[in-house]
């Protein structure tokens, strides 16, 4: 009982859950997992018998033969049920189940009864030279052939013989070594239930512990509880909130970029402008200087009117092709998109942001009280255990248990002794059985060594040699032997089968297929006021469904003592640990969460007005067809380098002089202002063109997606507006549960603990196959069964051998008279 009260601490834990079946985990996320430490017990639960195990099976296929009798419940029942034990009453069923074991034995109990008999008139016959006592052979034609034929068969029958004395011998041996064993084996079974008793309280305090690991990890949950409930909450507002942030941060970025385009695109027309002007005058001051040459003189006269003919067509096209003074210009869009920009939406999108990261820290300041009382209540809990486990006095108990067991490993270490001075007479007493079959047989072996080795075939009866009537002899000391001893061997064979063969089949085969545990849990069997009589003797409680079987079922499978011996009907553990009020106390604290955030406002009306403003700036009304066609067009409406390439060609071909001189001067000039001029202008023209096709993709549709974006927004604050709320409750009463999960995760698992790990009743179940299984069957039975059988075996083939060792004797031994003998070399 002190067992049953070390684990009351324990059972406390698990108030709350059913004592039938093992419990489920619940999949609590972050849940701790917990593992028992194992314990290793020395003890092996089965029993090898080696390399005689064939030997044992061979003898058990023989007792299958001999009693083929299924376990007799019903009788075993009825003589149970008969206090007096009266085996008359049932006689008839008692020999009909033993019909196998009793024909042998009469047959054993009459070859002790007839063999003296028979040796005895035997002898006196031989005395009166009847039965092959004359020394006197007759001759007859097949008496080689039936020499040769009795020697084989004697020798056959010796050797046989000789394979049941070594099964003797092994046996014999098998004893005295498994006997040996025995102290051994007991003392490992002694060392497991110490181990038990040492690995009970390890196995309390570590259940406890595990409490304070729980509860640590509540409290580390608990303590950032911003990150872990904020969390969530963060997880399910983000992809809603995160989009439409997003494509505001977008079209911030696209106002910053439109406002630097229409600034390149207004700074690029006015330098248009400028360069266009200057190119134009440039070209008009060229071209003017070139008309006053052709109207000179000199171009009168040949060959320079024909060189200045083909110079006159060309000149009109020196000039600009640029009408950029006709462009519109883009300022009014351009205050109007920086004055939205002044807004700085981009700020506005990262407060929205800001307003979501800051879920975390707005509940870990909220719930700083509540945190605390839960904490309060979780350390109360964790002080009511450790009073409890030290309120009982586990260790006096265990105490209690380990001076019994020391005291019962005591009295094995006085009386173990004992039982190996008495194998030792058996051992002592089987050797001298061993040797006088050997011996018998021995006699067997030298008379037919001796008889075929020294038998003469042309010898006559009368004649024979030493060897051959030495071997003869021996043969006749064998019989002797034989007759004398073989009663007595046959009665010991008789007693040990009678025993052995019982003990196999009524305790250790039934042991082995549960059928004897069966007999021990009929019900009103052992007493008659009792239905259950294990659960009556423990707890004075008969009614109690607790077998014999169950009970060794469950040890065997390593289950703790609380689950097979069913200790929930002895220990109330509500009277001792409240576990639905713990709960109750958790939840009422837990409930006191109310975390409580502000209405979330991810955009402001000044950022809404400036999104309106942006849209309605006026850049998707912008004629950008215009700008891109005029940014197309050359700067000039010739190439100046050709055209200056030709002039300066046909000026080449005037005679020197200031016609010529002007023309080359003409030609530096324009390249001058392809050199310096273009550059420029062409430089304003691609700046011009890129900022088109900024505001060109900007500005596409771009109503319609300011639109979108709000309408987007309007969406987004409006579930934020009515679901936070929601969102906030619900994820705070998961949080709760996952606080709770733990601790019902960690009492499910101390119940499995309790009922299929803690305080395994294996030991017991390891001792009671020790006993029965190892020492009774194993080191005792087996052995013992071996002994008779090769015994037994010998005894009764000594019969057939004495016989054919007389017939035998007289072909070897010297006669002392004969008939008269023809030639025997022809035999």
């Amino acid at each position: 009982m002190a067992l049953v009260f070390s684990a009351l601490l324990l059972l406390g834990l698990c108030g709350k859950i059913s004592s039938e079946g093992q419990p489920a985990f619940h999949n609590t996320p972050g849940a701790m997992n917990y593992e028992l430490p194992t314990t290793k017990y020395e003890t092996q639960d089965t029993f090898n018998a080696g390399i005689v195990g064939p030997l044992y099976k061979m003898v058990h296929i023989f007792l299958n033969v001999v009693q083929p009798n299924d376990f007799p419940l019903d009788l075993i029942k009825k003589l149970i049920q008969n206090k007096n034990f009266d085996i008359s009453v049932d006689s008839k069923e008692i020999a009909l189940y033993e019909i196998g074991v009793l024909i042998c034995a009469i047959l054993g109990l009459l070859f002790i009864i007839l063999m003296p008999l028979v040796g005895c008139f035997f002898c006196m016959c031989r005395c009166c030279n009847k039965c092959g006592g004359e020394m006197h052979q007759r001759q007859k034609q097949n008496a080689p052939c039936r020499r040769k034929c009795l020697g084989l068969s004697l020798l056959v029958i010796c050797l046989l013989m000789s394979l049941g004395i070594i099964y003797g011998f092994v046996a014999n041996q098998q004893t005295r070594t498994r006997i040996k064993g025995t102290q051994k084996l007991a003392k490992s079974n002694f060392r497991d239930f110490q181990t038990l008793l040492t690995e009970t309280p390890k196995q309390i305090d570590y259940v406890v512990e595990q409490y304070t690991n729980t509860k640590n990890k509540a409290f580390s949950d608990l303590d950032g509880i911003g990150s872990v409930l904020g969390g969530r909450i963060k997880d399910q507002l983000k992809p809603k909130v995160t989009p439409v942030l997003e494509e505001i941060k977008a079209m911030a970025t696209a106002i910053k970029q439109t406002k630097d385009a229409l600034q390149n695109m207004s700074s690029s027309l006015k330098s248009l402008q400028d360069a266009a002007t200057q190119l134009n005058t440039n070209l008009s001051s060229v071209r003017n200087s070139i008309e006053n040459s052709l109207s000179s003189s000199d171009c009168t006269s040949d060959p320079a009117s024909k060189i200045c003919d083909s110079i006159r067509p060309s000149l009109s096209s020196l000039g600009s092709s640029l009408n950029s003074s006709q462009l519109p210009s883009v300022d009014r869009e351009l205050n109007t998109v920086t004055e939205v920009d002044k807004t700085d939406l981009e700020s506005l999108v990262k407060r929205g942001y800001t307003t979501i990261d800051e879920i975390p820290n707005t509940i870990q300041n909220q719930t700083v009280d509540v945190i605390k009382d839960v904490k309060n209540t979780l350390d109360s809990i964790s002080s009511n255990i450790k009073d409890m486990s030290q309120s009982i006095p586990i260790e006096d108990m265990l105490l209690q248990v380990s001076h019994y067991l020391n005291n019962s490993n005591r009295y094995l270490n006085q009386e173990l002794p004992k039982l190996e001075e008495y194998d030792s007479y058996w051992w002592l007493g089987g050797l001298i059985v061993c040797f006088l079959l050997t011996l018998i047989v021995t006699f067997f072996f030298l008379g037919l060594l001796c008889g075929v080795f020294g038998y003469d075939k042309h010898a006559t009866p009368t004649r024979r040699g030493c060897v051959s009537n030495t071997g003869g002899i021996f043969l006749m000391a064998g019989v002797g032997f034989g007759f004398l001893f073989c009663w007595i061997l046959m009665i010991l064979v008789v007693l040990t089968f009678v025993v052995g063969a019982n003990v196999e089949k009524l305790l250790c085969e039934p042991y082995e297929n549960k059928k004897l545990l069966q007999v021990l849990d009929t019900p009103y069997l052992l007493k008659e006021q009792w239905q259950f009589y294990l659960s009556g003797m423990l707890f004075n409680n008969p009614d109690i469904n607790m077998t014999f079987e169950q009970v060794y079922r469950d040890c065997k499978r390593g289950r703790g003592i609380y689950a097979a011996f069913q200790l929930e009907n002895v220990v109330n553990v509500s009277d001792h640990f409240n576990i639905d009020q713990i709960s109750e106390n958790i939840n009422t604290e837990l409930e006191n969460l109310n975390v409580n955030i502000d209405s979330i406002e991810l955009l402001d009306n000044t950022g809404r007005k400036s999104l309106e403003d942006f849209a309605h700036s006026g850049i998707d009304t912008i004629d950008y067809s215009t700008y891109l066609k005029e940014t197309e067009k050359s700067p000039t409406e010739v190439n100046l380098l050709t055209f200056a390439s030709t002039l300066e060609a046909k000026a080449n071909q005037l005679p020197e002089g200031k016609l010529k001189q002007a023309f080359l001067l003409d030609v530096q000039n324009i390249r001058a202002i392809h050199q310096h001029l273009l550059p420029p202008v062409q430089q304003s023209l691609n700046t011009l063109r890129q900022s088109v096709w900024t505001l060109q993709q900007t500005s596409n549709k771009l109503p319609e997606k300011v639109k979108k974006i709000l309408a987007s927004l309007d969406s987004v604050q409006h579930f934020l507006t009515n679901n936070v709320s929601l969102i906030v409750i619900g994820e705070t009463k998961k949080f709760g549960k996952t606080i709770l999960g733990y601790f019902e995760h960690y009492l499910h698992w101390v119940f499995y603990a309790i009922t299929e790990k803690m305080t395994s009743c294996k030991p017991m179940a390891t001792a009671m196959d020790s006993a029965v299984n190892g020492i009774l069957c194993g080191y005792v039975a087996d052995p013992l069964n071996l002994f008779w059988f090769g015994i037994g075996k010998a005894t009764v083939l000594l019969l057939p051998a004495v016989i054919i060792a007389i017939k035998l004797a007289k072909y070897y031994r010297r006669m002392d008279s004969e008939d008269v003998y023809d030639d025997p070399s022809r035999y």
